[in-house]
């Protein structure tokens, strides 16, 4: 049984958990949700609980995310590990596409959903900043690159794209480095995916939520970490595993899945004597995106 640190609220703007104590990591709860009659999507489901579309189809593999069943019972996955570092204002990790932000003097975590760089146009990670300015309304200006890209496409794009509600940054913006910022979007879909040109997309009310709460000069930190642990005081070891991402657009594309690189500490972790390996096989291979407990 995990001990229970608590989901504080799930709000439209995002949700937040109480940080555990004892050296622990897991929070949250995982939930159950009954499809309803009628025309819905996977999408649709997961912004009503503050989730980007790739954690509802890691929690629920085989469901359609274009018309889920009616009456069918999907998973919907509040419960996590905290990634393995240091927990200080903004933590992006762009292996599960979500946010973390650690209020300062508070004692809680507000996790967001994200939408992360297509192949080729990818998130950093491994990054320690700050958020240098916050801009409401902003413009975008494509890099040169960019309207390359879109040029080969037929569309020609403005050298500075006006503010407003069919900007593709949308109405708010932090920016954390030189032209890259975690921002809005003009879009209905795509959090949860690999569909911005570099930058970091949020839903509407979740960029406008960080706008308004985190102060300029914040510390944020970007990670790749597929796989996190966590050993907890009652004894419990605990592995979350999620799909890492792709490198190439071949590997995108492909069918297969892409190989895990276990770092030394997680192999580690994994190595000792009470696991079972048929449960850590099992994770390893199904890549749930769920904390699940590996030994007995």
């Amino acid at each position: 049984m995990i001990a229970s640190y608590a989901l504080l609220s799930i709000a439209a703007h995002a949700v937040e958990y109480r940080l555990p104590t004892n050296g622990n990591s897991v929070v949250g709860e995982n939930q159950y949700y009954v499809v309803p009659e009628g025309k819905t999507t996977l999408e649709a489901i997961a912004a009503k609980f503050q989730l980007g579309l790739t954690n509802m189809m890691q929690a629920n593999p085989g469901v359609d995310p274009y018309l889920p069943t009616p009456g069918s019972t999907l998973i919907i996955p509040h419960q996590l590990i905290l990634p393995n570092t240091k927990r200080e204002g903004i933590v992006v990790n762009i292996a599960e596409m979500r946010l973390y932000y650690y209020p300062k003097n508070s004692n809680s975590v507000t996790v967001l959903p994200i939408g992360i760089g297509q192949v080729g146009r990818d998130t950093p990670e491994n990054w320690v900043t700050k958020v240098y300015r916050k801009r409401a309304n902003p413009t975008w200006t494509p890099t040169k690159n960019t309207r390359e890209i879109y040029a080969a496409k037929g569309v020609t794009l403005p050298d500075v794209w006006p503010a407003g509600p069919d900007n593709p940054m949308g109405l708010f913006a932090l920016y954390v480095g030189n032209l890259f910022a975690l921002h809005g979007t003009n879009a209905d879909f795509g959090i949860g995916l690999r569909v911005s040109q570099g930058c970091v997309r949020l839903r509407d009310d979740d960029i406008e939520h960080l706008f308004n709460s985190v102060p300029v000069g914040t510390r944020v930190e970007f990670i790749n970490q597929p796989v996190k642990v966590a050993e907890e005081s009652n004894g419990g070891r605990y592995v979350e595993v999620h799909e890492p991402l792709s490198r190439t657009q071949e590997e995108f594309e492909s069918n297969e899945p892409v190989m895990l690189e276990l770092d030394r500490k997680v192999t580690r972790f994994i190595a000792h004597a009470e696991t079972d390996s048929f449960v850590i096989k099992r994770l390893l291979e199904q890549r749930t995106g769920m904390p699940t407990r590996i030994n007995p």
